[in-house]
């Protein structure tokens, strides 16, 4: 498509959430329009959509998402994360129940929305992920999050493991509610996996036959078939 219906569009995304796979596919279908990518923090992205700052955003959904439109995408596995000599690394995976009487740091920009997460709630609440990180670290306590922010606070003396019985932390593609532009209509159908040939502009580029078009296409094809049916092959000659 034309740079000048498509100029640009801008995809906002969150900590740990990865939209490379989405932004190659955009370069190799769109390589003269502009797509930047632009890391929000957790809590600024929905502000961010709000305000125009950014066109669309990868984020995990907030409770008041008011005026937007959300596309699930994906759930993460929710994990928790302790030293790497603590007693719940015993088992690849824990229960919730194991971690009942377990100090639990809440940061500020939390994102799991886990209810009724078990454990002991710290005083103490962190402003970020991050900051969590550095306490468990330092032995306070121990961080539910989703596994990719447990994967990008990597430490060598930190390590997570799944919660068995702990329920998803979800992905989703946030836009402004109501009319899509076309850039933000585009992105959203390669993030749905939409391949290129049902694109909404092949669409328009292809319209549909009408049904006499349907039935004199069906007549040329019959008649042709019966022409060559009818061509008779070679004459043999007998024998003089």
């Amino acid at each position: 498509m034309a740079s000048s219906s498509l100029p640009s569009l801008t995809v906002g995304y969150v900590p740990g959430v990865t939209p490379a796979k989405w932004a190659r596919t955009w370069a190799q279908r769109h390589p003269d329009v502009r797509l930047e990518l632009r890391a929000v923090d957790a809590a600024d992205a929905v502000e961010a959509l709000r305000s125009g700052a950014v066109d669309v955003a990868l984020l995990r959904p907030h409770a008041d998402s008011s005026g937007l439109a959300l596309i699930g995408l994906y759930e993460e596995t929710t994990v928790v994360v302790v030293p790497t000599d603590h007693l719940l690394t015993a088992d690849d995976t824990v229960a919730a129940a194991d971690l009942d009487d377990e100090p639990v740091l809440f940061p500020l920009d939390d994102v799991v929305g886990w209810a009724d997460m078990p454990g002991v709630r710290a005083d103490h609440r962190p402003e970020t992920v991050g900051d969590a990180v550095e306490l468990v670290a330092a032995g306070v306590g121990v961080l539910v999050v989703p596994q990719s922010l447990a994967r990008l606070h990597h430490r060598k003396d930190l390590t997570y493991r799944p919660i068995a019985d702990a329920p998803g932390c979800p992905v989703a593609l946030a836009v402004p509610a109501g009319e899509q532009s076309e850039p933000v209509a585009e992105f959203i159908g390669i993030v749905r996996g939409r391949k290129p040939s049902s694109s909404r502009g092949q669409a328009e580029a292809t319209p549909k036959r009408t049904a006499r078009e349907k039935t004199l296409a069906k007549q040329a094809a019959r008649a042709a078939a019966g022409k060559v049916a009818r061509t008779p092959g070679p004459t043999k000659r007998g024998r003089r």
